[in-house]
């Protein structure tokens, strides 16, 4: 069972002597003893104070801690390394915000101890830049306590972004506990704060210094794409290895059974999932499947909606009107008579501009295709993507170098997607064979008008992107983190 993962590295009577050396040396000074005396003191206290920080026990080399200064349950990638880590012996002390509840594998995990953190505001009622500023500042002493006092550890495998002030605060906890730091690049954080700021903000500006400053003290860096290994290289002096992400055994095809027990649970708070009740006692409905209860059989309607899903974090790297903008399109090829399917779009997440995307749902005139934005429980997701018949993502990295996570996940669940064009998209969704990419709303509609038109044939569009993913299936997370981490833990 994961638990807190702090220890007595630095006990209380430890720190109260190291501060009682440090006040005789500031009486020292105010009572006028020689200077000499004072520093010997000083000099004492931080030796004293290092070679508690570096004290190692048995377990150092096997323990590790993963730093996401997030919530843990929406970092998908830094669970799968913690669990890849513990299936490999290693205890994991994962340090982060618990907004939200991780995997339930991860919580189960005897060798994963979760060290939760709370997240800080800063000041408020000034301006923005003292808001930010201070938040960043009592942030850095409390990311840096927390991995001060934590069980002796060999490294740090931390997430960017976000990366300030965290990477700063595990790379001096690096230096001071005589740990490694490992940086695994998701992308660039000065380039997402650019997205709300501009480029030529003063803090953004300060945030692209601060990454090219810190980001190379790492001992080793991993990446999520080629382009973006090539770019670190290029403009950033930093050798990193890709680590493609890969999908969890998890996300795999939904079987009949599960799909209408999924669809069932979700109908009593989902209205658009719920069929309406009429006076067959012999069969257990939802919109989309049926149960014959004398034979207990599953299948699913002939009459059923398309079902289409997106997840998102509801950030200004997703622009969730194009999506809205191309389902009202869908809505009017079919009141102008055009043979299209009912719709039904779940939008799954949470975040800061959710708020915004409801009310610009609520202000649609639909009703042949329904919106709805649940937030589903970790073992919940990967069933409805399973079950899906069309992915969509908006995901537009603010750096061009990054690739969706919910692409790659859909891909597990051998789900076809429709996404927004970016730079290195195409080293994940192949064109016309595990999906269409698109640039603007328009194209969208006339994507989801030529895939849904006969999504439950064999024959079509959709049923062909299904069977090309199944021929190129890749592997799974665990065989590509051997690979490619397993190696650095070792050599670091």
């Amino acid at each position: 069972m994961a638990s807190p993962g702090t220890s007595r590295t630095l006990s209380i009577p430890n720190v109260f002597a190291l501060i009682a050396l440090l006040l005789a040396a500031f009486w020292g000074v105010g009572s006028g003893v020689w200077w000499p005396l004072v520093s010997v003191t000083v000099v004492g206290s931080v030796a004293a104070l290092a070679r508690l920080l570096r004290r190692r026990d048995d377990d150092t080399e096997r323990r590790v801690c993963v730093l996401v200064l997030g919530d843990i349950g929406r970092s998908p990638r830094m669970q799968y390394h913690s669990l890849s880590l513990s299936k490999h012996g290693y205890e994991v002390i994962l340090v982060g915000y618990l907004d939200s509840i991780p995997r339930r594998d991860v919580l189960e995990e005897d060798r994963i101890h979760i060290v939760p953190i709370a997240e800080v505001k800063g000041f408020t009622g000034g301006p923005k830049i003292l808001t930010y500023l201070t938040k960043v500042s009592v942030q850095f002493m409390q990311v840096l306590m927390v991995l001060l006092f934590l069980k002796p550890h060999a490294h740090i495998l931390m997430q960017n972004p976000p990366g300030l002030p965290g990477m700063a605060s595990a790379w001096l906890a690096c230096v001071l506990r005589g740990a490694r730091l490992l940086v695994d690049w998701h992308n660039y954080g000065y380039t997402i704060m650019a997205l709300s700021l501009g480029h030529a903000h003063p803090l953004v500006r300060i945030a692209q210094c601060y990454e090219h400053v810190f980001g190379p003290l790492a001992s080793k860096h991993l990446c999520v794409t080629e382009a973006m290994k090539e770019d670190l290289d290029r403009n950033w002096g930093i050798k990193a290895t890709t680590l493609y992400d890969r999908p969890a055994a998890i996300f795999r095809e939904t079987p009949l059974e599960a799909r209408h027990k999924l669809f069932g649970r979700l109908s009593r708070t989902l209205p658009s999932f719920r069929h309406d009740c009429d006076d067959d006692n012999a069969t257990e409905k939802t919109v989309f499947s049926e149960r014959d209860l004398k034979t207990d059989t599953v299948t699913l309607r002939a009459d059923r909606p398309a079902l289409l899903i997106s997840s998102t974090s509801w950030t200004e790297d997703e622009d969730f009107s194009m999506l809205l903008q191309a389902l009202q399109a869908y809505e009017d090829f079919i009141s102008r008579g055009e043979k299209l399917p009912p719709l039904i779009c779940v939008i799954t997440g949470k975040g800061p501009q959710k708020e915004r995307y409801v009310k610009m749902i609520d202000s649609l005139r639909l009703e042949h295709v329904k919106i709805c934005t649940p937030w589903l429980e970790a073992e919940d997701y990967p069933v409805l993507l399973g079950s899906s018949d069309l992915g969509v993502c908006l995901h537009k990295s603010s750096s061009g170098l990054d690739l969706p996570m919910k692409v790659v996940d859909m891909f597990g669940c051998c789900l076809p997607v429709c996404a927004v064009q970016f730079l290195c998209l195409e080293e994940l969704v192949k064109h016309e064979h595990n999906g269409l990419i698109f640039s603007d709303s328009q194209q969208l509609a006339r994507q989801l008008k030529s895939l849904l038109s006969d999504f439950t044939s064999n024959d079509g569009k959709l049923a062909a992107f299904r069977r090309n993913l199944h021929a190129t299936r890749e592997q799974r997370w665990d065989a590509n983190w051997d690979k490619h981490v397993l190696p650095l833990l070792k050599t670091s």
